[in-house]
Order: structure tokens, then C-alpha cells, then sequence
């Protein structure tokens, strides 16, 4: 398996050309990497004017690895050539390195690159990204991977440290400014553009390694600087940093500018233990989901009942030792049947939802009050009156729900859970309760049976004295409802709770649906007005999909479904509508008028087409495979079997189509009311595709 490393930014407020001049202290040999033996200059070119300078290194590094593996391997030190490529016209030093022993059997690539700050001229940034394939090893490669990533992140934790300790050379010897090059006044030439060789190195053997293009940065906008994630973030290790710069990379690149805050980012990595691909399943079914149901706009939109405010007893009360947002739930004192006979389900969740989000704001406030990253909150339950009604059975099913969608949408933004006064009945809540619960938040959970929160090691141990509400015996009052009984003569029938949860749910207006091997899914859209715009905006939660646009002048029909698909086993995807006929021929009955847009499973596509006739237009959404290459044109029995297995052969989109009259379309998607699904709590920025053309635009 290939491992890969991509550094933040890491700026020195020092001068390109003074940095420099420390960075070539480290040479030969530098007595703050042991590991680093020597090096000596295989060859040095220079440009005629000075300008640029191509220096290549054989590095000898001795790698702390067993004894047993050393001599295995039958060598004591390894070899790696090291080319640094200095443009001192463009200020830039770029730095490539691979591994020359054992390149048949690892393959090892660095690249480092040291630029001017964009916004700062004196200051000096610093940028490495790495990969390592270890195909081979002498049935050693788990072991060998290890020693690799455990050296090389010791190596990344000084590196910083060695060029500030030069720098501080450096002033000691009373040398604190260096001088920019200048060009030679018999070779100026104001009507040429300067060339830069240090962008095109030659290769110095024959074995190929990846090109430093294919590892280059993105745009300075894009990139996280050290000194901010230390700030917002908290302390990170490099191989945590670097799963979050390609997690963030990889948002990016998908959902183009709809990307979640950095510490939202960060809680998903945190989560899945910076398993980089579970983290991208799960941030993408979350950002999927908060689109569906709008979460963005809940803190806004939601009208929290009256009846919610007079009986769920819980409610936000300053702060922990830690600065952690607190929130308070008298569980005990709630009653949970009344509240779910009267208000159902689906509103409970929702109520439970918008305290997540007043959550995540809180913790906002916090790290800019306190100066330091709070990404969690703490959360005290005081389970004084707990009894048998809370463990009814409906009850419990919305409680597991509630934890369920929690735990799936807001990952790691539980710090501690303080439970007081536990009662007898507890153990059977907890049973029931905690098969569905994350060990990692398990682990977070303190239980204090009785009054055991008052002494040694109960509340003041986590929160201020000042702080602990008065009804557990402190002096903060405490603005939770104290809850009660709610009156019977409130309750609702199931058939009326049923109708409201549907209303709820159904208020999204994005639509899901299924797409099958055979079976597209396709949106009618019927234009009167030439001019007219239809804008898309559609996710593909599940598989690979092509999406298509055509126009016809006839009307489709919806496709009849057979017998099989009138058991819905054809579209377990979700929905799933066919219109265009089998029977029509395409430049016949119907024609394409946009390209077919290949769009990757967790991609967020936005996009437009300013039609040119009247008439039907039709959006396809259909399977994306790679076909099958054969030399007999029979088919194979593995795809006639496949063929048959239409249910391991389906994607599914959601998704949101609207028209609007060319005078209503402003050229961007920022007139596209689903585009506001920006994670206006998850995102500081969102930006939408700006592409406009005359005729049609498609924007990923």
C-alpha cells in the first residue's frame, strides 16, 4: 500500500535568502538528525547570470531499524539522492529526493519547496510531501513500513527546529541580512521573461520516480498554515495533519468550495482514527444528509413548540474547567412518553438536532473566547427521578434513534458526559443503551451513583464551583425547565403523529433516487419560454453515474413497469422513473444537447443550460461502468451473470432541479436557491461554480 505525507505551511518570519543561508549549515552533515550521516555533491551547475543553481546529493542515512533486519538486508546505511533545484531570481528552492537503495524493491519520493509568503515578502513558507511503496522487503515490508514512518516522522518534527536553530547561528555570528540577487548588468534583458531552470531538472539516472508536478501545492488560498492548526485546531502529529490537508484537498477537488469548517473536518479524521477513506465515506453521507434535510437552515427555520420549552428539561449553562460549552439535561425530571405521545419522534429529533448545531456555534465562541481550539462540549445529566416510565418502549426506540443520527452526523463533539444520581433502574437504561453507543465516547462517560458527585473526584473536579447549578447544590441558577408531567389531554393519536413526522420529513427539496444497470433515472422538464434556464444541483451518494441532458419535441411517457419491478426489486435504490421510450432512435425522436458528464461517487455537481427551443427536456442519470473489452463478440458468462444481479449494479443521486427565465438567472449559481446548502455552520465561505457560457454550463 502506498503511504502518502502532504505538510501544511510552515512559515519562518525570516527572509527568503536569510533562510536559505541556514539551510545550507545542515550540509554536509547535520549533528540534529543523527540519522543523517553525510552527503557529498555528485554535481553542481549554475545559470551564467547566477540566477539558478542545480545542486545533486548522495545522502547516507543510517536508520535506526533491528539489528536482525539490518543484516538481513546486508547493508548498515541507507542511500538517497537529493536534488535541489535554487532560483534565486524567483526565490523559490525546490527539493526532490528518492531512495537509491533498494529502488527495485521501495520506492521512495520527497518533495520540498521553499517559497516567499504570498502576503509577506520578508517571510519564507515551507511546504513537503512524501510517498512510499514498499513492494518488497524480505517478508518485512509490515515491519519495515513502521521503522519508515516513525523515522520520517521524527525527521518532519525537527526539521523546523534545525532551520530556527541555524537562524539563531546565524544572529550569533552577527549575520542577520542577506542580500537579493541581482542580475548581472551585462545580462539584463527587461524584454525577456526570466527562465527558471530549477522547474526543469534533468533526471540524473534512469529509474522513474513521480514528477515533482504531480506533488506541487495547490494555490495559497487553499493551503492550511502550520500556525493556524496549532491555534484552531489543537496540537496535531504529522501524519494526523497530513490526513487532514488530503482529506481537505480531496473535498475541495469534489465539492468545489462546499466544504465543511476545518474542525469539522478534523472530528470525522478523529472518529475513524485518521482512516482517511472512512473518514471521506462518513463526511460524505453527512454533508448528503444536511443538504437533504437542510440542517443548515434549522437554528433559523426551526420554531422550537411551546410545549418543548415547558417540559424537556435541559438547556446550555456557562462553561467547564476546559472552556468546554456546557449543557445540562434533568433526564430524571423529564417525561419522556409525554413528550413523545404529544410532539412524536421526528420533532424530538429535530428539537435534539438544533441543540447540536447551537452546540457547534458555542464551541466557535469559545476557542475565540478562551484562545485555545474547544471543538466538544460537556454535557450533565442528572438522572434524580429516573424510573420505569422513561424505559417505555417507544421512548427508548426515539432515544436510540436520536443517538444514532448524533453519532453518525456530529462525530467527537461529546467531551465528557458527567451522569449524577444514578438510580437502581439505571442498569437496565444503560443495557439497552450502550450497544449502540461509540467505545471512543464510551470512554468519555462518568457515572456517580447517589451523591458520590460531591466529593473527591465528582463535579468540582470539572467544574467550577461557581458554575455547578443550584438545584445540585451550587449557586448558578439554572435556566433548564424543570419539566413535569405533560397533561394526557395533549396526546395525539398515532395516525396524527404519523401525518406530522411524514410533513416534517418531506419538507426537503432535494429528491433521491435510484439508478440501475438498464434502468436510468430520468426528470421531465417541460420549456414554453426560449431563453428559459435549468439549473441542477445533485450528489451521487452511492456509484458512478453519467449525467446526460436531451431535448424532444414529443412528450414522454413514464416506462410501464414489468412484474419484477412492480415489487420493487428492480429500484431498491430509492426511486427510480424512466421516460424515454426504447423504441426512439436518438437525432430521431430525441437529441443530446449537453456533453455526458462522468461523475464520481461523493461528487457534488452544480451545473446549467440555457435551452434554445421549446419542448421536453429530460435529465439522465445512468450508470457509469467501464465496459468490458473482448475479442468475440458472445458474451461471457460472468456478464451474463452479472446482468442478472441487478441489485450489486445501482447508484444513488439526490437532487434538485429548477427553472428560471433568463432575466431571473444572474450567470451563476448563486441564483440556484439549493446552492445555499453552503454548511452555513460547517463552512466559512461557500462558493458556487461562476462559469456562465450562452448556451449551456456544466459545473463540478
Amino acid at each position: 500500500m502506498v503511504q502518502k505525507y502532504q505538510s501544511p505551511v510552515r512559515v519562518y518570519k525570516f527572509p527568503f535568502e536569510l533562510v536559505m543561508a541556514a539551510y545550507d549549515k545542515r550540509f554536509p552533515n547535520c549533528p540534529l538528525i543523527p540519522m543523517f550521516v553525510n552527503s557529498d555533491i555528485t554535481s553542481e551547475c549554475h545559470s551564467e547570470d547566477g540566477a539558478t543553481q542545480v545542486t545533486e546529493r548522495k545522502c547516507t542515512v543510517d536508520v535506526e531499524a533491528p539489528r536482525l533486519l539490518k543484516r538481513i538486508a546486508g547493508v548498515d546505511y541507507l542511500y538517497f539522492i537529493q536534488k535541489n533545484s535554487l532560483d534565486r531570481r524567483e526565490r523559490t528552492l525546490h527539493i526532490e529526493a528518492y531512495n537509491e537503495s533498494f529502488s527495485s524493491r521501495v520506492n521512495v519520493y520527497e518533495h520540498c519547496c521553499y517559497t516567499v509568503h504570498p502576503e509577506n515578502e520578508d517571510w519564507t513558507c515551507f511546504e513537503q510531501s512524501a510517498s512510499m511503496d514498499i513492494k518488497s522487503f524480505f517478508g518485512f515490508e509490515s515491519t519495515a513500513e513502521k521503522i519508515a514512518m516513525k523515522q520520517y516522522a521524527a525527521s518532519i518534527k525537527k526539521g523546523k527546529e534545525i532551520i530556527e536553530f541555524h537562524l539563531k547561528q546565524l544572529e550569533e555570528e552577527g549575520i542577520t541580512h542577506v542580500p537579493r540577487w541581482v542580475p548581472p548588468p551585462a545580462t539584463v534583458a527587461p524584454h525577456q521573461p526570466p527562465v527558471s531552470l530549477a522547474r526543469a531538472i534533468p533526471a540524473c539516472n534512469s529509474r522513474a520516480h513521480p514528477s515533482s508536478t504531480d506533488v506541487l501545492p495547490g494555490s495559497p488560498d487553499d493551503k492550511l498554515d502550520a500556525e493556524y492548526i496549532s491555534r484552531y485546531l489543537g496540537q496535531l502529529t504529522p501524519f494526523q495533519e497530513s490526513c487532514l490537508i488530503r482529506l481537505r484537498q480531496w473535498l475541495q477537488e469534489t465539492h468545489k468550495g462546499k466544504i465543511p469548517k476545518d474542525e469539522h473536518v478534523l472530528r470525522f479524521l478523529r472518529s475513524r482514527d485518521f482512516n482517511l477513506e472512512k473518514a471521506k465515506e462518513a463526511l460524505c453521507q453527512t454533508l448528503t444528509w444536511r443538504k437533504q434535510h437542510q440542517i443548515d437552515f434549522l437554528l433559523d427555520t426551526w420554531q422550537c413548540p411551546q410545549l418543548l420549552q415547558d417540559y424537556y428539561t435541559g438547556g446550555w449553562h456557562h462553561h467547564d474547567k476546559d472552556g468546554r460549552p456546557l449543557y445540562i439535561l434533568r433526564l430524571g425530571q423529564m417525561d419522556t412518553k409525554g413528550l413523545v405521545r404529544t410532539l412524536g419522534e421526528e420533532t424530538l429529533l429535530r428539537h435534539v438536532l438544533s441543540i447540536n448545531e447551537e452546540g457547534l456555534r458555542h464551541c466557535q465562541e469559545k476557542t475565540k473566547i478562551f484562545g485555545k481550539p474547544i471543538s466538544c462540549w460537556t454535557c450533565l445529566v442528572d438522572l434524580e427521578g429516573l424510573n420505569m416510565r422513561h424505559l417505555w418502549r417507544p421512548a427508548i426506540k426515539a432515544l436510540l434513534r436520536m443517538i444514532e443520527v448524533v453519532g453518525a452526523n456530529y462525530p467527537e463533539t461529546l467531551g465528557r458526559l458527567l451522569i449524577i444520581r444514578a438510580p437502581r433502574v439505571f442498569p437496565v437504561l444503560w443495557t439497552l443503551v450502550s450497544p449502540f453507543i461509540d467505545e471512543n465516547t464510551r470512554k468519555k462517560f462518568l457515572i456517580y451513583a447517589g451523591n458520590d458527585y460531591q466529593g473527591p473526584g465528582g463535579l468540582v473536579d470539572y467544574i467550577n464551583r461557581d458554575f455547578i447549578p443550584d438545584f445540585l447544590g451550587g449557586d448558578s441558577l439554572c435556566d433548564a425547565p424543570e419539566g413535569g408531567l405533560v397533561p394526557k389531554s395533549l396526546y395525539r393519536t398515532a395516525e396524527e403523529l404519523e401525518n406530522e413526522e411524514v410533513k416534517l420529513w418531506n419538507e426537503s427539496i432535494y429528491k433521491s433516487a435510484g439508478v440501475l444497470k438498464g434502468s436510468p433515472h430520468e426528470v421531465l422538464i417541460e420549456i414554453t419560454d426560449v431563453s428559459s434556464v435549468i439549473t441542477w444541483d445533485f450528489d451521487v451518494c452511492k456509484g458512478d453515474v453519467i449525467f446526460n441532458i436531451y431535448h424532444s419535441r414529443r412528450v414522454p411517457q413514464p416506462a410501464k413497469r414489468d412484474g419484477l419491478s412492480a415489487h420493487n426489486l428492480a429500484c431498491p435504490g430509492g426511486n427510480n422513473v424512466q421516460l424515454i421510450d426504447r423504441s426512439w432512435m436518438l437525432g430521431q425522436d430525441y437529441s443530446m444537447v449537453e456533453t455526458a458528464l462522468p461523475c464520481r461517487e461523493g461528487e457534488s455537481v452544480q451545473g446549467s443550460h440555457v435551452t434554445r427551443w421549446p419542448g421536453f427536456y429530460i435529465l439522465q442519470w445512468r450508470l457509469y461502468s467501464t465496459p468490458t473489452c473482448t475479442s468475440s463478440s458472445r458474451p461471457r458468462v460472468d456478464d451474463v451473470l452479472a446482468s442478472l444481479q441487478v441489485s450489486s449494479h445501482k447508484c444513488k443521486v439526490m437532487y434538485f432541479t429548477e427553472v428560471l427565465q433568463s432575466s431571473d438567472f444572474r450567470g451563476s449559481m448563486s441564483s440556484l436557491e439549493s446552492s445555499h446548502s453552503g454548511f452555513s455552520l460547517l463552512s466559512a465561505a461557500t462558493t458556487s461554480s461562476n462559469q456562465s457560457h450562452t448556451d449551456s454550463t456544466i459545473s463540478r
